[in-house]
């Protein structure tokens, strides 16, 4: 991973009114364009919380069988506040842990969250692909901003995602008739091909495999004493 960049080596904001800040000052980092070329290494990544208690999970799968490669799990305590649009500075500090401790660099990482689908345009997605250098992307349950018209119910439709004239992201049906889930751009990844990666690591399921093996990680490590 490359080292971040001198903007985010200053100390982690402690307010609210700092952290705005700093997703103002990085926003500009973010880079849309594509990463080229298949990833061979695939990321998932999710924060479990019981109270101040967190766990965050890093797992990483083979990009063609969607074979587990590596994994690692980061216990911690929450240092920032909850505040909607700067969840990211929750969860960032531990996921950046447990990606020092992987053994595999991923070519890809897939957060469960936003990226430019963000007030800001700068969620979680955003934010870990600027400190990383790694191309991500967000695949979130749920909007946060925008709306979308309709939806066909086969698996791969898909709607742009808008929000004040701007599209920000896709809706996509990952499995015939379910809901659908939001995908965004974070980081050296086009909105295609971040919709194709998200299809590519549904084929059972409504959510990424990426995502579902990361959740139930920090699940089962926030479960043991």
């Amino acid at each position: 991973m490359q080292r971040p960049t001198s903007a985010v080596q200053r100390e982690w904001p402690v307010t609210a009114a700092d952290a705005v800040a700093v997703q103002e000052e990085l926003r500009g980092l973010v880079d849309a364009t594509d990463l080229g070329t298949t990833p061979r290494y695939v990321a998932g990544l999710d924060v479990a919380y019981e109270g101040d208690r967190l766990a965050a999970a890093v797992v990483v799968l083979d990009g063609e069988s969607l074979a587990e490669v590596d994994r690692a799990v980061v216990r911690g305590e929450t240092t920032f506040p909850y505040v909607p649009g700067l969840f990211a500075f929750r969860e960032v500090p531990a996921l950046l842990a447990g990606l020092e401790q992987l053994g595999t660099t991923p070519d890809l990482l897939v957060c469960d969250g936003q990226g430019l689908a963000h007030p800001r345009r700068f969620g979680l997605a955003c934010h870990l692909g600027v400190l990383t250098g790694i191309p991500a992307i967000g695949a979130a349950k749920t909007t946060f901003v925008g709306s979308h018209g309709e939806l066909a119910r086969e698996r791969g439709a898909t709607a742009e995602l808008v929000d004040d004239g701007e599209v920000v992201g896709a809706a996509v049906r990952t499995q015939d008739g379910i809901k659908p889930i939001y995908v965004s751009v974070g980081h050296r990844v086009t909105l295609p091909t971040a919709v194709a990666q998200v299809l590519r690591l549904t084929p059972h399921y409504r959510l990424p495999e990426t995502t579902r093996l990361a959740d139930r990680a920090c699940r089962e490590e926030l479960s043991h004493e």
